[in-house]
């Protein structure tokens, strides 16, 4: 069984006062085996730690760009270990890193902006993890990123992965949550998490494009910390700037 996806957007509406736990079992409850967790930070982990609790089938992809900090690495084996599940890893393909780093070398988003690097590197592979899907979990959060984030709901038809031929259902549990709820879950149910947090990094990407945020600073400014505030989506969640313009 799946939603009726021309009721989608009225879901989404009475949906938007459900908890995150109920919001994930009705996911697994319609979608499964057929649905995955998209795994990379605080908040995907909550959604794991929720997913196991739920129960059900359902599969948990991480996207690795090549250029991920050494804890992340550390903290993605943490969560497989604790939770004793497989993580689905999705690398570039060699041959697209090695043209753009053979043309423009290993820094160009610092130039040319990061839409061209993240498509390599993470979109790609994200189309190919969510190829045989029918539906994806993910951690976004409405206050994450005022810029892009602000209108996200809790479920809806992916406007950038989805087609008419391949239509995918989108969650996003946490849409209504802030970091502070986030955290005090973590804390309560002793979920792992990237040390770098301890380190003032908020919101983390690859190394070269995070960075810890100064006292004051949204959590994404340590993000593509060189570009407009509206710019700071690598093209995972590329509707939501649609959304925001």
């Amino acid at each position: 069984m799946a939603l009726d996806l021309k009721r989608i957007a009225a879901l989404a509406e009475e949906w938007v006062g459900k908890q995150p736990s109920e919001l994930v079992a009705i996911a697994i409850k319609e979608y499964s085996p057929d649905i995955a967790i998209s795994f990379s930070g605080a908040e995907d982990v909550v959604l794991v730690d929720i997913a196991a609790k739920v129960g059900g089938r359902f599969r948990v992809f991480s996207l690795d760009t090549g250029r991920l900090h050494p804890e992340t690495y550390q903290f993605l084996e943490k969560v497989r270990a604790h939770y004793r599940i497989p993580i689905e890893t999705y690398f570039p393909q060699p041959e697209a890193v090695q043209k753009l780093v053979a043309e423009k070398g290993l820094f160009s988003f610092l130039r040319d902006g990061h839409k061209e690097c993240c498509g390599v590197r993470k979109v790609e592979p994200l189309q190919r993890a969510l190829n045989p899907l029918a539906a994806w979990i993910t951690g976004q959060r409405r206050d994450q990123s005022p810029g892009t984030r602000a209108a996200v709901p809790v479920v809806q038809l992916d406007p950038t992965f989805g087609s008419d031929s391949h239509p995918l259902v989108k969650f996003n549990p946490l849409a209504n949550w802030s970091s502070q709820q986030v955290w005090n879950y973590i804390r309560d149910n002793d979920v792992p998490y990237n040390v770098l947090h301890e380190r003032g990094f908020v919101s983390i990407g690859c190394e070269p494009c995070t960075r810890p945020i100064r006292p004051g600073e949204h959590e994404r400014a340590g993000r593509w910390w060189w570009e407009e505030e509206t710019m700071k989506e690598c093209g995972l969640h590329a509707g939501n700037v649609a959304k925001a313009s």
